[in-house]
C-alpha cells in the first residue's frame, strides 16, 4: 500500500519573505512586530538569572548580545538563503571583518579572487597583515590558481564574491565548494550582487554566505546591515564575538530591514528586468565599447550564471568606446534618473564612474591592476521603469 503521508512542501519565496521567523500573534496583538528599544532586560529574580546562565530559559540579557526583533530577522534571512542560522550585523563590512576575526590566527592565510570589493580587500591585505595573517589574491574564476595558492595546514578561508564587484564575474559555486572540501578549507561567497532570490550558495555546498543587507534585502537606500548564513555550530564564534566587539544594528534599522524583507522577490523581479533589458540596450549601442552583464550571451560567465541563477540582479557596468575619464564623467552627469551615488539594491537607480567614486586615490597602475579603466560606468538599476531608464540612458550617451 502507497504511504498516503506527505511532507510539507517549502512555501514559495514571497511567502518566506513575509512569514518566515514570525509568531503568528505577536505582542499586543500587532501584525508588525515591536520595536525593542532596549539596552538591558530584567530578571525578576535570582534563579531566572540562573536558568539564563545555563540556557534552560533563552532570552535576552543585554543589548549587545542580542535584540528579540533581530533574532525573527535573522531567522527570516536563513530561511531565505536555506541556511540553519544568520547572524546579523552593523553592515556588510563588520560581517565579513567579524568573521575574519573569529576564524583566523597569526600565521593563517586566506585566498581571495582578485575581483572583489575594494574595502574587503583593503582590510585583509591592510589590516590582518599586521597581526601575522597572509592574503593571497589569484585571478578572478581561476580554480586551478586558487587551488595552487592554497597552503596545508594554514589557509583557512577561501572568499569570492559572485556575481563580483564590478565585473560581475560569476563563480563555478559546486568547484569553489570541492576546492575547500578537499583541502579541508571553509568557504565564503559574498552574494550581495545576487541575493538569494538569484543564487543560493549553501546549497552548491558553500559554507558561509555574506550579503550586504544595506543593498538589495532592505532595499530603499535608508540603512545599513550585514549578514552571514551558514551552520549554527560554525557561526557560534563569530556570535559570540559580535557580542564582545558590539558589531550591532539599532532597533529601528532592524524594524526598518525587516519590513524591507517583505517585499524582497517583488522587488527583485523588477530589478532583474531593468537589468537585463538595460544591459541589452547598451550592448547594441554604438557608443558602448564593452558590457558586463552574466545575463547576456556574450558575457564571459553566461553558461554559469544560467546554471545557477535564478535572475542576475540590476547592476550593469559598462565601457564607453573611444573615452577619456573626462568624456565618461560627462556621460554620468548627464543622466537624469539615476543619482550619482555609491551603494546599489534600492528602489532608486544608482550611477557612478569607479574611477572617481572609489579609485581616484589609486594610481593608474594601480587601477589596470584591479581592472578600473578609465571609461568605465557602473550602473545599478533600480526599479523605475525600464523604458525611461533606456531614454534616459540614451540621451545621456549622446
Amino acid at each position: 500500500m502507497a504511504d498516503t503521508t506527505s511532507q510539507p512542501s517549502r512555501p514559495g519565496f514571497s511567502t518566506i519573505c513575509v512569514h518566515a521567523g514570525e509568531a503568528r500573534q505577536k505582542p499586543g496583538d500587532a501584525i508588525t512586530d515591536a520595536i525593542f528599544c532596549a539596552s538591558t532586560y530584567t530578571f525578576p529574580n535570582s534563579q531566572a538569572v540562573i536558568d539564563f546562565i545555563e540556557q534552560k530559559q533563552p532570552r535576552e540579557e543585554y543589548g549587545r548580545y542580542g535584540n528579540p526583533t533581530e533574532k525573527i530577522v535573522e531567522a527570516k534571512l536563513a530561511a531565505l538563503d536555506g541556511g540553519e542560522t544568520a547572524l546579523l550585523f552593523a553592515s556588510g563590512m563588520a560581517a565579513i571583518v567579524g568573521l575574519l576575526m573569529a576564524k583566523l590566527n597569526a600565521g593563517d592565510e586566506v585566498v581571495f579572487f582578485d575581483e572583489c570589493y575594494h574595502r574587503s580587500r583593503e582590510f585583509c591585505a591592510k589590516h590582518l597583515s599586521r597581526f601575522g595573517v597572509v592574503t593571497r589574491q589569484v585571478p578572478a574564476c581561476d580554480y586551478e590558481a586558487m587551488e595552487r595558492a592554497i597552503s596545508p595546514g594554514k589557509t583557512r578561508l577561501l572568499i569570492s564574491e559572485s556575481p563580483t564587484n564590478p565585473h560581475l564575474s560569476c563563480v563555478d559555486l559546486e568547484r569553489f565548494a570541492a576546492i575547500g572540501r578537499r583541502h579541508g578549507v571553509e568557504t565564503l561567497i559574498d552574494a550581495t550582487l545576487a541575493t538569494p532570490y538569484n543564487l543560493q550558495p549553501l546549497a552548491a555546498g558553500v559554507d558561509y554566505v555574506l550579503h550586504s543587507a544595506t543593498k538589495y534585502l532592505a532595499g530603499h537606500n535608508d540603512l545599513l546591515a550585514g549578514v552571514l548564513v551558514g551552520s549554527a555550530e560554525k557561526l557560534e564564534p563569530v556570535r559570540k564575538l559580535r557580542g564582545i566587539m558590539g558589531a550591532i544594528n539599532s532597533p529601528h534599522n532592524i524594524y526598518l530591514l525587516e519590513r524591507g524583507l517583505k517585499t524582497f522577490e517583488l522587488r527583485m523581479q523588477r530589478h532583474n528586468e531593468n537589468g537585463l533589458a538595460v544591459a541589452r540596450f547598451l550592448e547594441n549601442h554604438p557608443r558602448v565599447e564593452k558590457v558586463y552583464y552574466p545575463g547576456l550571451e556574450s558575457h564571459r560567465h553566461h553558461e554559469v550564471a544560467r546554471r545557477q541563477m535564478r535572475g542576475y540582479g540590476g547592476l550593469v557596468t559598462f565601457l564607453v568606446k573611444d573615452a577619456d575619464w573626462r568624456a565618461t564623467a560627462d556621460i554620468v552627469d548627464r543622466s537624469r534618473i539615476p543619482r550619482i551615488a555609491p551603494s546599489l539594491g534600492g528602489v532608486e537607480s544608482l550611477i557612478e564612474q569607479p574611477l572617481v567614486m572609489s579609485y581616484y586615490e589609486c594610481t593608474p597602475e594601480q587601477r589596470q591592476q584591479f581592472g578600473i579603466p578609465d571609461n568605465m560606468i557602473r550602473l545599478a538599476c533600480g526599479i523605475e521603469n525600464a523604458e525611461d531608464l533606456i531614454e534616459d540612458l540614451r540621451q545621456a550617451l549622446g
